[in-house]
């Protein structure tokens, strides 16, 4: 298995790391589950000391399957050494290996047992949901961020701005949300009982689980105004939005659409490309993806008419916007095709590939970068907005009243943002996130939506600017 996941790492991963580096941080990866080992790399050996003593050492060669080969040797040793890693368990010492490896590579890469692979295929295929997307709230909370119609949290009672403390008496934790997730995920027809807290209530509910909910798009026209709410991303997605769009013609909503994608952490790329193909027209560049590997590098090209037959388009976004999420707004904002409104997004622009491994785990490995069609990228940058709304009303409305202008608060930071090419400084990165700092969406964002498609002139300054 080691094997198999060291020469994953090494072929496919976005950096290139020295295969003998990757057994070192393998090794001290076990330091964690016993502080009594230690791990080194001497010459072109890898070393391990139990209770300040040797314990052994191994040629580690310079190829990835030498250097697994190695660290399978020393850890089978560690393990005979060391109670600890006996109680731990072999898959909990793996466990421990993966996540020093990907500390040092990157927050998205990761492991995964055969017991949470199983899980996660059945999530990823839509098995079962409880209608809920979650975030990580105030004090390590499980936040409620939004509550889908008629599914079995909608029915329990469940609202946005709830907490849950527990899942079937296990407590939950907002630090570690992919875990959250795999307590709360089940067999259809399965029960469970949330404790959940609201303000300074304590609730217990209890619901079934359903199939995954379908519904994934919401519209209403309001205003003149086609507004398409869109919290998360699902196989549907797509078909939901071309849909929405088609029961509100040009005449039934004459001011333009508005795409709300607060809160939305994403979902598959081509998801976020078959939505934002709904708003181009064919031929356009929706992103670019590069990495090592010559299989991660693509062009993602728009192929279906534009749905919404040019009409004026305004994407809302705020500091959950993530992932797939981004690459939406980021190709509307980039290519012209409508306003980005919000505050700065949270900068997910990684695109993991699946590497199943000998015994049924898994990895997930980053091997590829987003980057938007004028060749920023979107991971840790994030997509800024042309219209600022997250340092309050009064720079809102100073936002407002220079649209198109050079005095606009966000026209100097836009335009560096746009400029930026991989590798971006972490300095660069932080003042211009500082510009418009990420924010949870806000009643004024949508106010600020209107106030710019009932002018069509300020919108349309706005993005010659």
């Amino acid at each position: 298995m080691l094997r198999a996941a060291f020469a994953a790492i090494a072929e496919r991963h976005l950096e290139a790391t020295d295969p003998p580096l990757l057994g070192l941080w393998a090794l001290r990866g076990v330091e964690a589950i016993d502080a009594t080992l230690s791990s080194a790399r001497r010459g072109p050996a890898l070393v391990l000391g139990f209770s300040e003593t040797l314990a052994a050492d191994r040629l580690a060669g310079t190829t990835p399957a030498s250097v697994a080969d190695a660290v399978a040797a020393l850890l089978n040793e560690a393990e005979r050494q060391s109670p600890a890693l006996r109680r731990a368990g072999r898959q909990a010492v793996l466990q421990a290996v993966f996540e020093e490896i990907f500390n040092h590579l990157d927050p998205y890469s990761r492991y995964t047992t055969p017991d949470e692979t199983r899980q996660g295929r059945e999530r990823r295929l839509g098995i079962t949901d409880l209608g809920i997307v979650l975030s990580p709230g105030a004090r390590r909370s499980v936040a409620v961020t939004q509550v889908v119609p008629d599914t079995a949290a909608a029915r329990a009672g469940l609202r946005p701005g709830d907490r849950i403390l527990e899942a079937d008496g296990i407590a939950l934790s907002g630090a570690n949300l992919p875990e959250a997730l795999d307590v709360l995920e089940g067999p259809a027809g399965s029960s469970i009982v949330l404790k959940v807290q609201r303000g300074r209530q304590h609730l217990t509910l209890v619901m079934t689980r359903n199939p995954a909910p379908s519904v994934s798009v919401s519209s209403e026209v309001r205003d003149g105004i086609l507004w398409l709410r869109v919290p998360f991303f699902a196989a549907a997605t797509p078909s939901q939005l071309n849909n929405a769009i088609a029961r509100a013609p040009a005449a039934a909503a004459p001011l333009g659409v508005v795409l709300d994608l607060r809160g939305n952490r994403g979902g598959l790329l081509q998801q976020a490309v078959q939505v934002t193909d709904s708003f181009l027209p064919p031929g356009m560049v929706i992103a670019t993806t590069e990495g090592r590997h010559p299989d991660s590098r693509r062009r993602l090209i728009a192929g279906e008419p534009d749905l919404a037959a040019g009409r004026r388009v305004i994407v809302l976004v705020d500091g959950r916007t993530a992932s797939a999420a981004e690459v939406v707004a980021a190709a509307i904002g980039d290519l012209g095709r409508g306003l980005v409104i919000g505050s700065t997004t949270l900068g997910k622009g990684l695109i993991q590939i699946l590497v199943p491994l000998p015994g049924g785990g898994e990895l997930a490995l980053s091997w590829s970068r987003i980057l938007a069609p004028r060749g920023w990228p979107l991971q840790m940058l994030g997509v800024l907005p042309t219209l600022c709304t997250s340092l309050g009303a009064e720079e809102t409305a100073r936002g407002l009243a220079t649209l198109g202008t050079v005095e606009n608060p966000m026209a100097i930071p836009l335009a560096r943002a746009r400029a930026a090419r991989t590798p971006v400084p972490a300095s660069e990165i932080a003042a211009l996130r500082n510009a418009c700092p990420p924010a949870e969406g806000r009643d004024a964002d949508l106010a600020t939506a209107r106030a710019v498609l009932e002018r069509p002139e300020l919108y349309e300054a706005a993005l010659g600017g």
